[in-house]
């Protein structure tokens, strides 16, 4: 089942988040510190879902075992595009579909928005199932940030990669 996380869900949030940072330390901003500081009444805030942000949830047999998370700029000269963040499943979920699924039902959401006309995210070049997943999905790669990220003194580069809603889908 896939949905909007709500604040009643924060437990759950926090408990993945946390093992996604622990498991792909190079696919998330926050250190596990950084993460496990945020209060409760943070998360909950944050699962709150509306125009601007919503994070969607993967349960299987009432667990979380996959996120994904969407958000845009309220400014109006902006707000047409979207960005996916923080999208993580579970290793013993993995390659069941549940990320397509989530990303699906996150693509379906912008659309039901009406005015947001493009998704952009962010793939650590060091994983290529997650980019095999995004480009699978549409997505386009725009750019090349060299050195995005740092964790324990190594390195790692992004590539930037966008989806337009109002377009047909390009070859891939």
């Amino acid at each position: 089942m896939i949905r909007a996380l709500t604040a009643n869900d924060a437990a759950d949030f926090a408990d993945l988040r946390l093992a996604a940072i622990d498991n792909s330390p190079t696919s998330f901003w926050p250190t596990h510190d950084e993460e496990a500081s945020r209060s409760t009444e943070e998360i909950a805030s944050r699962l709150r879902p509306n125009r601007y942000q919503t994070i969607f949830g993967a349960y299987r047999e009432d667990v979380l075992v996959g996120i994904a998370g969407f958000r845009r700029e309220a400014l109006s000269q902006v707000c047409h595009a979207g960005t996916i963040w923080g999208v993580y499943v579970a290793p013993e979920w993995r390659g069941q579909g549940v990320a397509q699924a989530l990303l699906a039902r996150l693509v379906e959401h912008a659309r039901q928005l009406g005015d947001v006309t493009q998704l952009k995210l962010s793939v650590n070049t060091r994983n290529p199932a997650a980019r095999r997943l995004y480009v699978s999905m549409g997505f386009q790669v725009f750019g090349l940030e060299r050195r995005s990220m740092r964790v324990d003194g190594i390195y790692y580069d992004e590539e930037h990669m966008m989806l337009f809603l109002d377009q047909p889908a390009a070859a891939v």
